[in-house]
């Protein structure tokens, strides 16, 4: 059986895109190890496949990357392994080197556009420095997918590689079931945004917005960089009735509070082109539980609610006239939607999608 070791710099709790692609290899009778890092507040975690966390001194910056690759390459370097999948790029420099110096096969999973994240654009050097591990290594790769077909196009064409593409859709989910949320939501519509509190995520353009929204309640459910920030606005503009917070929960209990929501929301902001071509696993979660949507008007985004119908793209950023058409979305009841949303849950599936995940590891070069 062949050993395949997969390496992320998350706690590897809530990352449904790399438990769903483990599984898979599990599947596909791959002996497989998760490498991950264990944080203060990280839950157990159990899983059909071998993962191991490492604990580490620093917790972000350079710092963090730079033990993180460190101690990654020499656990690497001693550990029985026949091929290894590396996401993104904070974690390819030290898969390259091991697979070099080993000569094993190496498959490298792009989550988004890491040179471009709205945390980079504004920090040049810091950019400079991952696009010079970009530069030198994406080229002499032979085994790469992506989240999207946008991200794909752009480094098929920056790189000349072939970069296949591996939505981040959910497991099928057969019946739905719910839970509740931890407060009063009786007689209010819940417009939902689940994932990362980051910058240009649209949160700030939200806390704007509820005020103009009737009866209504957004609900965020996880942690970022910008919680605090965020959690101190709603204070500031008086909001604690109308914005409430979660913070992260497992996928499994995410599951059973996503279809509590009569919108889902997904407002990233154009700030370079990892949001640009984003296809944010949320949208995809949102339409498994059957719950309309309202997205930015980027290309990926926009092409899957135009192609099925679900929801809507958002027409203006101003505050009063998001409000307005978040009121004629709700107004309109979720099952106004229904049809089209069964359709797309059945299509937008990991079921679907992990034939080409075995296509990428059954044809390695």
């Amino acid at each position: 059986m062949k050993r395949i070791i997969v390496s992320v710099t998350n706690d590897l709790v809530t990352d449904q895109r790399v438990h769903k692609v483990c599984s898979t290899l599990t599947e596909m009778n791959f002996d497989v190890l998760l490498i991950g890092r264990k944080l203060k507040n990280s839950k157990k975690i159990n899983r059909k496949y071998k993962t191991t966390r490492m604990k580490l001194l620093f917790t972000s910056g350079f710092l963090f990357y730079a033990e993180f690759n460190l101690r990654l390459f020499f656990k690497l370097l001693f550990l029985k392994k026949d091929i290894l999948l590396s996401n993104d790029l904070d974690t390819l420099l030290s898969n390259y080197l091991i697979s070099k110096i080993v000569n094993k096969k190496l498959v490298y999973d792009s989550h988004e556009l890491f040179t471009e994240v709205p945390e980079l654009i504004n920090r040049p050097f810091i950019q400079k420095f991952w696009l010079k591990i970009e530069n030198l290594i994406l080229p002499k790769l032979k085994n790469c997918y992506t989240v999207s077909n946008s991200i794909a196009k752009y480094y098929n064409i920056k790189y000349n590689i072939g970069f296949e593409v591996i939505r981040n859709v959910p497991n099928q989910i057969k019946n739905i079931k719910t839970s509740s949320f931890p407060f009063e939501t009786v007689n209010k519509k819940i417009i939902l945004y689940q994932g990362a509190i980051n910058k240009g995520r649209g949160l700030e353009l939200m806390l704007k917005t509820m005020p103009f929204v009737e009866n209504a309640i957004f609900i965020r459910i996880g942690n970022g960089d910008l919680e605090k920030k965020i959690k101190q606005k709603v204070i500031d503009l008086n909001l604690e009735e109308k914005v409430k917070f979660i913070s992260s929960v497992t996928p499994l209990e995410l599951q059973k509070l996503t279809p509590l929501a009569d919108l889902g929301i997904s407002l990233e902001e154009d700030l370079g082109l990892n949001y640009k071509y984003a296809l944010p696993n949320k949208l995809f979660d949102y339409i498994q539980a059957q719950v309309p949507v309202l997205v930015s008007n980027l290309p990926e985004m926009r092409q899957i609610v135009l192609k099925y119908n679900l929801g809507e793209v958002v027409s203006s950023r101003n505050p009063k006239q998001l409000a307005s058409q978040i009121q004629n979305i709700l107004k309109k009841e979720k099952v106004f939607y229904k049809n089209q949303l069964e359709k797309a849950r059945k299509e937008l599936i990991w079921e679907q999608e992990k034939e080409v995940l075995a296509k990428v590891f059954n044809n390695i070069n």
